[in-house]
C-alpha cells in the first residue's frame, strides 16, 4: 500500500466529520474532481484504511420509556441462569454478571414499571434485593 498522502488524509477528516457528506462538497475542499474523490475513496476502502461507514442513532430518541439502572442481588446459584434471562428481554439493552455474582440491567421502563420488568424476564422470586436508578 502506497502511503496516504495530505489529500487523503484530508478526505478521511472531513469524511470523520460527516460520513454522509457529499463528494462534491469533498471535492471542493481538497481542489479535486468529485469522480477523484471517489476513486480515492474507493481505493481506501479497498486497502483497508477505511474499513465502513456506520450509523449512530440516539436510543432516547428511538426507544420508548425512560432508561433505567438495576442492581439485581440473586442465590449464586441463580446468578448465571438469571442473568441469561434478563439478557434476552426486548427492553434490556446491556446486562452484565458482576464478579460477586450480582446481575447489573441497563433498560427501557416506563416510569415505576421497572420492577415489572424485572419480574416479567426473570420472576422477583429469583431476586434477593433489587436497587433501580432513573
Amino acid at each position: 500500500m502506497r502511503t496516504l498522502d495530505e489529500t487523503d488524509r484530508e478526505i478521511i477528516r472531513l469524511l470523520l466529520a460527516d460520513a454522509r457528506r457529499p463528494y462534491s462538497d469533498i471535492a471542493e475542499r481538497v481542489d479535486l474532481s468529485a469522480p477523484a474523490v471517489s476513486d480515492r475513496v474507493d481505493r481506501l476502502r479497498e486497502v483497508g484504511v477505511i474499513e465502513g461507514f456506520t450509523l449512530r442513532i440516539d436510543g432516547d430518541a428511538l426507544s420508548d420509556g425512560l432508561r433505567v439502572l438495576a442492581t439485581l442481588a440473586v442465590a449464586p446459584a441463580d446468578a448465571e441462569r438469571v442473568h441469561e434471562s434478563v439478557a434476552t428481554h426486548e427492553r434490556v439493552e446491556h446486562a452484565f454478571l458482576t464478579a460477586d455474582g450480582e446481575v447489573t440491567v441497563v433498560a427501557r421502563a416506563e416510569e415505576g414499571t421497572a420492577r415489572d420488568l424485572i419480574d416479567d424476564a426473570v420472576g422477583l422470586d429469583a431476586v434477593t434485593a433489587l436497587s433501580v436508578r432513573p
